[in-house]
């Protein structure tokens, strides 16, 4: 254990770490590791998106208050630990939730609100350049929003400079880099494999769609530079050391990589990188990567052709709703538990509550739920309205409940995924989950499976989430051998020796979940309904 320590303290005081902070949908992480990919400290920041004006958004103010707590409670951590400041890091990276809009002037203004992923406003962009593209573009892209606001003819669009991701914002920010790794490029713009860059036929092909407007810029100007993974992508600015540590300690000239979205660090956090592997990410949002062998057969709106952070097709499954809703009803479970008098523990609280779900019927005994807090492109509702339905012949008990609201954060995910399986073909060897759920063992891997009809794996990594997968990018960008691909480097110096459990699908849950879809799929009338006359 001394041993341990003293080559801890070493790596800390000789900047032989890595810092990864990821800006999640419910929390920004901070996660520094030693450069056996250990984590030596982290610190978070709790935050909700708001709806403004029927817009979902993040503030500026709550972004750098965020990232700079993160970062403080990592740094003190350390200090407490280990009795040293960190004065100097071996490489930093950033992440973000993927898509959204953030449009910049040539001064920095942000031009308007931070519109994010989960926004559902930009149906009609979406389609028609879905259309003109003959490819994929969903309502999420930072393309679509582009768009939108030309259609909306928004009075902003002449004084843009740029336009960026989250991730990219705070990485120009701190490095005055205009960057972006491939992986959150490809959520922006499509990306052509050959050139490792937006696809130029594309592009000219928007230019072209609004060159009426006469505005003073063309897409590629505005759009942030495409970095592969390995890449360095800038260094840590005297001003962006100011800003990331308020007590001044830590020194400029941190390289930095790529910044990355969280699909893309999912991925890393996963070792889901290579051909015909996969990875299920489960927060506010859930979403499906699945690493391809051989382009789609068409164009398929509910499936999002992004890549991996060096540059690999990926058929991505995105459904804006996942755990907020069965979130929700815990806290109210939690609330009633302290009102008898009995002060509960939230981690105990999930662990009962998601044990109840194995003593369910198969199907759920007949319940249905839609945990929609926003829409849902997947199955075509443009605004949500979290629901939850039975018949008098139901099973009402508690069990059938909390497998309904499991079931029902995965069945937009499953529709989606029965695409890719079913109707492409697509092989996937093995399958990783990552993401708060899991940190209650078996339950949410059980339920996956089911979904999946296939094996998953939870890794002994999987709570550490993606601000360790980009703190390992971030490593990767110093410590490859010549030539190391990001594969191999996840094989052989991360995942050698990593810790890992698979479940296979028990076809009783299986055939359990098909029957719960059916009814999930003929009770959408009821949530459109719900849209339609009850927005309270």
């Amino acid at each position: 254990m001394q041993t341990n320590i003293l080559k801890i303290k070493q790596a800390i005081t000789g900047g032989e770490t890595s810092l990864g902070i990821e800006f999640g949908s419910t929390r920004i992480k901070a996660v520094l590791i030693d450069n056996h990919h250990e984590t030596i400290a982290s610190g978070s920041y709790e935050w909700e998106n708001l709806l403004e004006d029927e817009i979902w958004t993040y503030n500026l103010v709550d972004i750098i208050t965020g990232l700079q707590t993160a970062y403080s409670k990592m740094k003190q951590e350390v200090e407490r630990n280990y009795g040293i400041t960190i004065r100097k890091i071996g490489s930093i990276g950033f992440s973000a939730m993927m898509h959204g809009y953030m449009a910049f002037d040539s001064t920095g203004e942000l031009l308007v609100p931070f519109r994010t992923w989960r926004n559902s406003t930009t149906g009609v962009a979406a389609k028609e350049l879905t259309d003109q593209f003959q490819f994929n573009i969903p309502e999420r892209w930072s393309i679509a929003h582009l768009y939108q606001a030309i259609l909306n003819e928004e009075k902003h669009l002449p004084r843009i400079d740029c336009i960026t991701t989250l991730a990219g914002y705070i990485h120009w920010l701190l490095t005055g880099n205009k960057a972006i790794g491939i992986g959150d490029a490809s959520g922006m713009f499509p990306i052509d494999e050959s050139t490792q860059d937006y696809n130029e036929s594309m592009v000219k092909q928007f230019d072209d769609l609004i060159a009426t407007k006469g505005y003073p810029w063309k897409l590629k100007e505005i759009l942030p530079k495409v970095y592969i993974s390995g890449e360095q992508a800038g260094e840590l600015t005297e001003i962006g050391a100011k800003i990331l540590d308020r007590s001044r300690n830590l020194q400029p000239g941190t390289p930095i990589c790529p910044p990355e979205g969280d699909a893309g660090t999912g991925m890393v956090a996963t070792n889901s990188v290579r051909k015909r592997t996969g990875n299920i990410s489960v927060g506010t949002s859930v979403f499906a990567m699945i690493v391809l062998e051989k382009e789609l057969s068409k164009v398929y709106p509910e499936i999002d052709l992004v890549t991996t952070p060096n540059g690999s097709p990926v058929g991505m499954v995105h459904a804006n709703n996942c755990s907020s809703d069965l979130n929700a009803w815990l806290g109210l479970f939690r609330e009633f538990s302290e009102a008898m008098g009995q002060k509960v523990d939230i981690n105990k609280l999930f662990e009962v509550m998601l044990n109840k779900a194995l003593e369910a019927d198969p199907d759920g005994g007949g319940l249905l739920s839609y945990g929609y807090f926003s829409g849902e492109n997947i199955t075509g509702l443009e605004k949500g309205r979290p629901l939850f339905v039975r018949s008098p012949e139901s099973q009402f008990n508690l069990a059938n409940f909390m497998r309904t609201h499991l079931f029902t954060a995965f069945g937009a995910l499953k529709i989606g995924m029965g695409i890719l399986t079913k109707e492409e073909n697509v092989a996937i060897d093995r399958i990783l989950a990552h993401g708060g759920l899991f940190k209650t063992p078996l339950v949410g891997q059980k339920i996956v499976a089911a979904a999946m009809n296939a094996p998953v794996s939870v890794m002994s990594t999987a709570g550490e989430g993606g601000a360790w997968g980009m703190a390992i990018l971030a490593s990767y960008m110093i410590n490859k051998d010549q030539k190391e691909s990001l594969e191999d480097f996840l094989d052989k110096k991360v995942f050698e020796e990593a810790d890992g459990q698979e479940i296979y699908p028990d076809q009783v849950d299986v055939k359990g979940f098909e029957a719960f879809i059916e009814r999930y799929r003929k009770g959408l009338v009821i949530e459109q309904a719900a849209v339609d006359n009850l927005m309270l």
